[in-house]
């Protein structure tokens, strides 16, 4: 018996250059519709690793959803356990709390796709805002989602 591998999407070299110059616009000062730059320190490397997130507020908490699945900050901010958002000159440093009940995440992520659809449907295997509750709640296991509160 195998156990499967978790969901993770790898970018393109398109996209990986893509959000290079996404993150590279939120570092300097530029959010295209609340998009900012997350660094986190790496698990192994000890190095703060960057890339762009679209943060996500509901219910009055700040969200981040991985739309890519397992990916290497995910991975990190597990080992870390919170990171820095960055815009401009201002950053904020946070702590991270995975949230593992899946009802409540599946609320989140479709709100999420409500917000980044347009943006992030392609990385959901199918799953849109107009999925229904099982479908999404299917889809939890393959999108960590990070609880972050403001650090200290």
């Amino acid at each position: 018996m195998t156990q499967s591998q978790p969901y993770y999407l790898q970018g393109s070299p398109l996209n990986v250059r893509l959000n290079s110059v996404v993150g590279w616009l939120a570092r300097h000062g530029v959010s295209l519709l609340g998009l900012q730059e997350l660094s986190v320190r790496g698990r192994k490397s000890g190095k703060m690793q960057r890339i762009p997130v679209n943060l996500h507020t509901y219910e009055g908490a700040q969200y981040l959803v991985s739309a890519r699945g397992h990916s290497q900050w995910v991975r990190n901010m597990r080992a870390a356990g919170g990171g820095e958002l960055r815009t401009g000159r201002r950053t904020r440093a946070f702590t991270a709390v995975e949230i593992a009940d899946d009802e409540h995440k599946a609320i989140v992520i479709r709100t999420y796709l409500e917000r980044w659809g347009w943006e992030v449907n392609q990385y959901f295997k199918g799953i849109t805002v107009k999925s229904t509750d099982a479908e999404i709640l299917a889809a939890c296991p393959d999108h960590p989602v990070f609880r972050i509160t403001r650090a200290g």
